[in-house]
């Protein structure tokens, strides 16, 4: 059973005190084991998404049990998919699902990509209160990024159609890196816009744990 245990060096809002039972019960439900303090990192991480929402149009979602399910859960629940090794969040936006991972996998290099400076000011702000050090922030388009290592995984979150996904990290994915991305129930109709060059190794559906909707994560490598 996952426990919420909170610390001193981060403080909580009440509300988002009180909610960490939707968190820790959604992470029972995914059958996930986080780290001791990535609970209160990921209610912290929640709160100040919210926090600065107004002002750097972060999230169209506004309450907290709602980042907890659509976002929080959402991203985590592609976690056993993952393996070790350089991930490279695509449009991360917000940080998600770049930061969640990377809570959840803390010994684990992540690079979160965005041309958005705005949204990239709020993730360094994250990065420095949550002292990620595995975690880079960059903010450039993907075409124009030139990874440091062999990346092994690239992770999209509500980014671009599946087809310009493909032409965009291209580059990457030549690299031997497996496209993850997370979609929706139209996934069908995305896949046969693809190039042929590429292969679904897998489809995998995803049960987010108080979300409503389809969700499903798209595992594609180059044929």
């Amino acid at each position: 059973m996952t426990r919420f245990t909170e610390h001193h060096n981060l403080k909580l809002p009440p509300d988002w005190r009180a909610a960490a039972s939707l968190l820790t019960a959604g992470l029972d439900d995914l059958q996930l084991v986080l780290p001791a303090d990535a609970v209160q990192q990921l209610l912290y991480y929640g709160a100040e998404m919210l926090r600065w929402n107004k002002a750097y149009n972060l999230t169209a979602v506004s309450s907290v049990d709602e980042v907890i399910k659509r976002h929080l859960l959402d991203s985590l629940s592609i976690l056993p998919w993952l393996r070790p090794g350089l991930t490279l969040d695509v449009g991360t936006g917000a940080g998600l699902p770049g930061i969640p991972l990377a809570l959840a996998l803390p010994e684990q290099p992540f690079v979160l990509l965005d041309s958005n400076g705005k949204r990239m000011r709020f993730l360094a702000h994250i990065q420095r209160q949550l002292q990620l050090t595995r975690v880079e922030l960059v903010t450039a388009r993907v075409e124009q990024w030139q990874p440091p290592e062999l990346v092994v995984q690239v992770v999209t979150r509500a980014f671009a159609p599946l087809d310009r996904q493909l032409q965009w990290c291209a580059a990457v994915l030549e690299g031997g890196a497996r496209l993850l991305a997370m979609t929706g129930k139209n996934h069908a109709e995305q896949l046969r816009n693809w190039d042929a060059e590429y292969t679904l190794r897998g489809a995998h559906k995803l049960a987010v744990p108080g979300a409503s909707g389809e969700r499903h994560l798209l595992e594609i490598v180059r044929a």
